[in-house]
């Protein structure tokens, strides 16, 4: 099993690597294995509610998750809110995972919370439902559910 600080390690790796602006990036199964290693982590999704009623979402503790919408359905208009759900919700200095659909959406919110002092905002890379394949479906190529990690349909 993975520890907590080797989890941090790699996500602080691919920051450097790929100069992130906010503390790094970890895998699904990484972040899930990081939500198991430490209670006080927290996954934010950042989908919007419609996203979350027609597809599914993951399966945590409700300590451990929180639905912080990014953008709004229909529109597309940015939460205003976002960051004053975000502080309401997750303390500052708890490590905190940013998931969407296809990880595009979280790599803003993470860029933001880290702008607003969260210093272990990371995101989590494949998103929910990952890319497309081949046919333009997603839940096929990469993702937190392809992954085989918790989570229920909608």
């Amino acid at each position: 099993m993975t520890t907590r600080d080797e989890l941090l390690q790699a996500a602080r790796q691919r920051q450097q690597q790929n100069q992130l602006p906010y503390f790094g990036a970890l895998t699904p199964q990484e972040a899930y294995a990081l939500l198991q290693a430490d209670a006080g982590t927290v996954l934010v999704d950042v989908r919007t509610q419609a996203e979350l009623d027609w597809v599914g979402g993951v399966d945590l503790p409700d300590a451990q998750f929180a639905h912080i919408e990014w953008m709004s359905y229909p529109g597309g208009a940015q939460n205003a809110r976002f960051l004053e759900e975000l502080k309401a919700r997750v303390p500052a200095g708890a490590p905190v995972l940013f998931l969407c659909r296809s990880a595009a959406r979280s790599k803003h919110a993470a860029r933001v919370a880290t702008e607003a002092g969260y210093q272990m905002a990371m995101d989590v890379l494949e998103g929910f439902e990952g890319a497309r394949d081949d046919h333009f479906h997603r839940k096929t190529v990469e993702g937190w559910c392809v992954r085989g990690l918790p989570w229920h349909g909608a």
